[in-house]
């Protein structure tokens, strides 16, 4: 067979490629020819003469080989890129469709947050004979339970001033993240509600402060808010801050579940000046959140770290949050904590799943324990060491309605936090643009112009009605199942579909550990006790 050498371009080719921009060119000379000869018909010559120019631009340049080869025509799929996202959610998406929320998940939010109805006709939507369908036990004896009683205290022994937490929190997201109405809102809304705000790593801004909310402080490796010119931890900036009254709690953040171990970098060209005073960082230069902490570099340092900050900050509860890793290393802290006789008054279990801002795809999608597994590792380290009953554990992922609430308490949690629930509450729409600076409702972005979009007095309410209204479900749901407050839920109470003919309750799906098991050497526990021995409170490294 002969190979074809010719280098001449068949015409069919040359009109696919070429014909749209030649018929363009030559319509926008004659109209251009028409309005200059005084006719009105300068309204279709100049967009003619802007599809010439990009035309002729396409041909040129040398980036986009898609807009050299079809200069004018691949302008319908660059237009397309843009809206694909906008037209899928709107006209495509079907009301359980939608990643990482469903439409169904959005509207009850935006309902909720609008103290709008917030009921579903005409039956479930979700395939109850699917593999991940799941579904509370109700009981016969159903109750009627007030909300109000769902507070839980927070604060060990230790600890001078436990604090009383309501069982639905703002999670952690940062001012530099989020722009200032949106943390305005936020915390307003706090207030409102009788809920705390996570201030996140980018330290306490004066957006966090201007209404008074209660807040929790979260320490990062980057120590914004505490730290000295070399980025390292400043004892004195942080008793300055942290003995504040709008400080409840103090949580180091060990790690996220949008990209666990991967750190942060804030370039230089988005440090606005207030970003910059609020953080202690200078501008003009990138911000780093290095990958691990350097104020301690083992369990039992940071057991002595917890100390200190829980003795600066006039007493008050200190814990960490983190995706779990290395199932090791929380052992070991566990561990330093026994060793030691230094508890952390809580801990925050953050799952793969969660996540607010921008994070390379492969963390996103494959680092971390995703909130579940995570929070039933966590429940059984603390039970079987025997600190169970000394620190409070919560969630953070992907929490948006009261069932969610009440299956992350089911396995352990003591209360729950939640970011992108209360940026929908906010007004968010899930454009996917928050990385951008280009958030079409304001709420992740500091341009002045998008952010004047987003009113404070009105978004705050709808903050506070959205985490009422859902503490108004979850009362219904633990009410329905016969109980009297959430903390009585247990494993039993949720059962999950193994295939279409086979549905098991989470105690028999996950292997829960009694009291003491780890410490008691006469109980078998093969995959617990294998990591227990490999933990060492003087190191987060793996004994051999």
């Amino acid at each position: 067979m002969k190979l074809r050498t010719t280098m001449l371009i068949h015409p069919v080719t040359l009109l696919t490629r070429y014909g749209t921009f030649v018929v363009i060119t030559l319509a926008a000379v004659i109209t251009t020819s028409l309005a200059l000869g005084g006719r009105h018909y300068w309204w279709i010559a100049i967009p003619l003469l802007i599809l010439t120019a990009i035309g002729i631009w396409s041909l040129f340049q040398s980036r986009h080989s898609l807009m050299r080869n079809y200069p004018v025509i691949a302008l319908v799929r660059w237009i397309s890129e843009e809206l694909r996202p906008f037209l899928h959610q709107y006209i495509v998406e079907d009301n359980l469709d939608g990643r990482p929320y469903s439409r169904e998940h959005r509207s009850l939010i935006y309902q909720r947050a609008k103290d709008d109805v917030d009921v579903h006709p005409f039956g479930t939507e979700l395939d109850v004979y699917g593999e991940e369908y799941e579904w509370l036990t109700h009981s016969i004896a159903a109750r009627h339970v007030d909300p109000k009683t769902f507070r839980v205290e927070v604060g060990g022994p230790q600890c001078d001033k436990p604090y009383s937490a309501s069982l639905l929190n703002i999670s952690a997201m940062s001012f530099g993240a989020l722009g200032a109405h949106a943390i305005e809102a936020l915390n307003l809304g706090a207030k409102l509600g009788g809920f705390y705000h996570d201030t996140g790593e980018g330290s306490i801004s004066p957006y966090h402060r201007k209404n008074g909310g209660d807040l929790v402080w979260e320490l990062g490796s980057g120590y914004f808010g505490c730290r000295d010119k070399a980025g390292r931890f400043d004892p004195k900036r942080f008793a300055e801050q942290a003995v504040s009254d709008q400080v409840k709690m103090i949580e180091i953040k060990m790690s996220q579940g949008a990209k666990p171990g991967h750190g942060g970098l804030l370039p230089a060209e988005k440090i606005t000046a207030e970003i910059a005073q609020t953080r202690g960082v200078p501008m003009g230069q990138d911000c780093l959140s290095p990958p691990g902490h350097s104020a301690f570099s083992t369990p039992i340092e940071m057991m002595e770290f917890i100390a200190q900050l829980r003795e600066m900050s006039g007493g008050k509860p200190v814990g960490f949050k983190l995706c779990i890793g290395r199932p090791h290393e929380l052992l070991a802290i566990c561990k330093a904590m026994i060793e030691t006789g230094i508890l952390a008054d809580f801990i925050v279990v953050d799952g793969a799943e969660g996540g607010t801002g921008a994070a390379p795809v492969e963390f996103s999608d494959h680092i971390g324990m995703p909130l579940r597994e995570g929070l039933v590792f966590a429940q059984n380290a603390l039970v079987a060491t025997g600190l169970r009953d000394r620190v409070k554990l919560a969630a953070s992922g992907k929490v948006s309605t009261a069932y969610y609430m009440a299956a992350n308490m089911a396995v352990g949690a003591d209360w729950c936090n939640a970011a992108r629930a209360f940026m929908f509450s906010l007004g968010c729409v899930m454009s996917m643009r928050c990385h951008t600076g280009e958030c079409p409702t304001g709420v992740t972005t500091h341009d002045p112009l998008r952010q004047h979009g987003l009113v404070v007095e009105d978004k705050s309410r709808r903050v506070r009605n959205f985490q009422r209204e859902t503490l108004h479900a979850l009362a219904e749901v633990v009410g329905a199942a016969g109980l009297e407050h959430p903390s009585q839920l247990t494993p039993g109470h949720i059962y999950r579909r193994i295939n279409a003919v086979e549905a098991k309750p989470l105690d028999e799906l996950y292997n829960f550990v009694e009291p003491g098991a780890l410490l008691d050497g006469r109980k078998k526990l093969p995959i617990l006790g294998k990591y227990w021995k490999r933990a060492q409170a003087g190191s987060f490294e793996a004994a051999a």
